[in-house]
């Protein structure tokens, strides 16, 4: 009996919903942060398929116009470097973890032995035009002929690389996503369930006050019968207080009716016998005899008679004061 009170059930219900909705802003949270994390990866991979582009058109550049800076071709061969180890190891200071499915690790393999032969060709592009003369004038265009051509499979498998990473971020957002229908539906049941309780709560305490007015105004004084009510711990004992109280009243109604025919049946005992005194020629001996005996009887009627009337008029007094309320 102790589960069923309308505190216990309110508590239950609000706990339920604390705990959803922690979960729900956890969740989110989360979705968020991952979302971050994910764009970021997605980024970086992206970024790469610019790097190898932008390393050739360095190179072809440096081919045609015969000048030996390399620092745009270092820095993005340095940056290309970095930001692949940092996908296949991880890297904490910009927030990327390592590769998260054995298919993208396999992948960062593919692409990282194409660059090691696409970094190699660019070591030999330097090299060689450091040191260029016509006899290695066909040599450097080996060279450049095989980065291009080799450019065009690491792009490729770069952006295979890029794709399988949008694809794994989709399915952990949709995957996420079915989470917060999950929750979605535990929400509206909650909600349906916290409906139907409340409205019991609300029929239950509905009953017990038809039940209080109804009982306030009882218009012929007559015994009330106690009310039964299967509800929550509260109302059940407001119910059995009221019923308590409808009990006392039903034995005080039952006991001054009794004492009024009561002394009914004395007074009417009484007058038979006076009347039978009254019929006899030679009363006057007994008379005195049963006077003494008259007296104290009627004093006790009387006092008798009294106690009723206070008594019936304090019922009434709480009968009328139920009623105007």
């Amino acid at each position: 009996m102790k589960t069923n009170t309308i505190s216990h059930k309110i508590k239950i219900i609000g706990v339920f919903f604390i705990i959803l909705m922690t979960m729900i802003i956890a969740t989110t949270t989360y979705l968020n942060n991952k979302n971050k994390k994910d764009a970021l990866v997605i980024n970086v991979a992206g970024k790469e398929r610019m790097l190898t582009q932008k390393i050739s058109k360095n190179i072809f550049y440096l081919y045609h116009n015969n000048t030996h800076s390399f620092s745009e071709l270092d820095n993005a061969t340095v940056e290309f470097i970095y930001n692949l180890n940092s996908l296949r190891e991880g890297n904490e200071l910009i927030g990327i973890l390592k590769a998260p499915t054995d298919d993208i690790r396999k992948q960062i393999s593919k692409v990282e032995i194409l660059w090691n032969n696409f970094y190699s060709n660019i070591n030999q592009f330097k090299e060689i035009l450091l040191n260029k003369n016509e006899s290695n004038e066909k040599e450097l265009k080996n060279i450049v002929d095989s980065i291009y051509n080799t450019n065009n499979n690491l792009l490729q498998e770069v952006d295979n690389l890029v794709t399988m990473y949008t694809s794994h971020t989709e399915q952990k957002t949709d995957y996420l996503k079915y989470i917060q229908y999950f929750f979605a539906l535990i929400i509206i049941f909650l909600l349906g369930y916290s409906f139907s309780e409340l409205k019991a709560m609300e029929e239950n305490a509905k009953k017990f006050f038809e039940f209080s007015k109804k009982v306030a105004q009882n218009p012929d004084n007559e015994p009330i019968e106690p009310i039964k009510i299967e509800a929550e711990k509260e109302i059940v004992d407001a119910t059995d207080t009221l019923n308590c109280f409808i009990d006392k009243v039903n034995s005080a109604v039952e006991y001054s009716t009794n004492a009024s025919v009561k002394l009914e049946e004395i007074t009417d005992e009484f007058d038979k016998i006076l009347d039978d005194l009254n019929s006899k020629t030679d009363i006057s001996q007994q008379l005195d005899k049963s006077e003494d005996m008259v007296i104290e009887s009627q004093e006790e009627l009387i006092n008798s008679t009294k106690k009723l009337q206070e008594l019936k008029s304090e019922l009434d007094n709480l009968l009328n004061s139920c009623k105007s309320h």
